[in-house]
């Protein structure tokens, strides 16, 4: 009886610490409290005082704030530094996370926020990222719709909040030559998506997800933005057997289908951009891999509607690596843009941490220099502070070194292109392939018959190696 007691008040216990947070971090879910009437969109000063744009000092610098390898105006391969990487801050990461985990309250409060989720804040928070980014240096930036604005009573409250919040950020931008790299629809953290939203059984439900992303691709092409991206949060499954997969994944093509509707009646030159998840908060999620999804789209006759946004971390958790899912997109003619991000290989979900990996940085930008760019995509940083960086400046200091770090990636690429050794061991690995026989093969004319013929006449074959350690080496030898 004891324990039972002990773990009814652990539970309690719990309970009243969540509410708790909960109440910190928002208004209460009821609106007429007006929670947010006192708060101001005033700010005197600047958001980050003592912190003046960061610049590039060099390899040798020192300085936390400063690029060591970050060049922006650097031309390397024919192409400025900032063109080859087109950086942008994540609005939710940057300006929503918290700090906050499963096990513990948030814990970070920057000087900024006022602890409600009203519109005041929501046009303070606005200001203080455009700040961050002129700063930074950095001219693009992403969003969710719901991370910029609050949700309102009733659909046409919510997009008159939004609208206020975007018409501010048009303003913000005035004079500057920043804009979204893209913009996207949260449609997997209210509890009407429990069960997905272009896949949920409820109709309803399909509508309202339709009438926000509407929304969204809207707003996201007044600001001037250059992608959008699907990421199905819920589109998938707890198990199948409540499930009727074929009616749900036909319900997300018309989704897409309806989708590309729009943007085409709106006159949106944007590319429209799905984003690979394997599970995570779903069991299953319909667009696993790079693979899944290009098979998706080709199934639905979406292949020239859509490019794909790979996310490293997303990649690591479908059993491939992140190179693996650039190539299996670039060579299909789908890689659209990178979430730079990593995960840790002794934590089994999505870390969303600063990609500070030269080696994988130097895989991931090879694929974009084979790609030509990723242009009208590029990088976006989805990746959060830990939860113990609690300083202002740590905001800097993370973007600096993922910056640089994808900057160290590229110089990399251009050196083992100037060596050329890696290149040339692969070409020897597939120049039985140059032959006469080989070129007929590539071409699709070897008939078995044929084939049988020339075996019979040379013998068994002599298989070389793949010298993989030299490869490594080469590889190595540029870091």
């Amino acid at each position: 009886m004891k324990g039972v007691k002990l773990l009814v008040l652990l539970v309690a216990s719990s309970f009243c610490l969540y509410a708790a947070i909960a109440a910190q971090e928002t208004c209460p879910a009821d609106l007429d409290a007006k929670c947010g009437d006192g708060a101001s969109d005033d700010w005197e000063g600047e958001f980050f005082p003592g912190i003046s744009r960061i610049k590039y000092e060099g390899p040798t610098s020192k300085k936390p704030l400063a690029y060591k390898w970050y060049n922006a105006e650097e031309v390397i391969l024919g192409k400025k530094m900032k063109d080859w990487l087109r950086f942008s801050v994540a609005f939710w990461h940057t300006f929503r996370g918290t700090g906050g985990d499963p096990f513990g309250a948030p814990t970070k409060s920057w000087p900024w926020e006022d602890g409600t989720n009203s519109l005041a804040m929501a046009k303070r928070r606005m200001k203080a990222h455009f700040e961050f980014m002129e700063k930074l240096g950095v001219n693009r930036w992403c969003f969710h719709d719901r991370d910029i604005a609050p949700d309102g009573k009733t659909l046409a409250e919510t997009n008159a909040n939004l609208d206020e919040i975007v018409e501010l950020a048009k303003e913000l931008q005035v004079g500057t030559d920043i804009k979204p790299l893209w913009g996207t629809a949260q449609l997997f953290m209210h509890p009407r998506y429990m069960h997905g939203a272009a896949t949920s059984p409820e109709v309803k439900v399909y509508a309202y997800a339709a009438a926000q992303v509407k929304k969204a691709l809207e707003v996201t092409h007044y600001l001037g933005g250059e992608n959008y991206v699907f990421w199905g949060g819920r589109e998938g499954y707890q198990t199948l057997l409540n499930t009727d997969m074929k009616r749900e994944l036909e319900h997300l093509a018309n989704f897409l289908q309806a989708a590309v509707d729009h943007k085409k009646k709106i006159g949106f030159q944007g590319i429209l951009l799905i984003e690979p998840k394997p599970q995570e908060p779903t069991k299953h999620q319909y667009d696993w891999d790079v693979a899944t999804s290009f098979s998706f789209l080709q199934k639905y006759g979406l292949t020239g509607e859509f490019k794909i946004n790979v996310e490293c971390n997303h990649a690591t958790l479908s059993g491939h690596s992140c190179h693996h899912e650039l190539e299996t997109a670039r060579i299909n003619g789908l890689l659209g843009n990178i979430d730079a991000n990593t995960g840790d290989p002794q934590v089994g979900w999505d870390t969303d941490e600063f990609l500070t990996d030269i080696s994988e940085a130097t895989l991931v930008m090879s694929s974009v220099v084979k790609n030509g760019g990723l242009a009208p995509g590029g990088f976006n940083f989805d990746a959060k502070l830990r939860r113990e960086s609690t300083d202002v400046e740590d905001m800097f200091i993370a973007h600096i070194s993922g910056m640089d770090t994808m900057a160290r990636g590229l110089h990399n690429v251009a050196k083992l292109i100037e060596d050329g050794s890696l290149d040339e061991l692969v070409r020897k690995r597939y120049q039985s392939f140059d032959s006469e026989i080989g070129a007929m093969i590539e071409a699709g004319k070897g008939d078995f018959e044929t084939l049988e013929k020339k075996v019979l006449e040379w013998g068994e074959p002599i298989v070389p190696s793949g010298k993989q350690e030299l490869a490594e080496m080469l590889f190595q030898s540029a870091l």
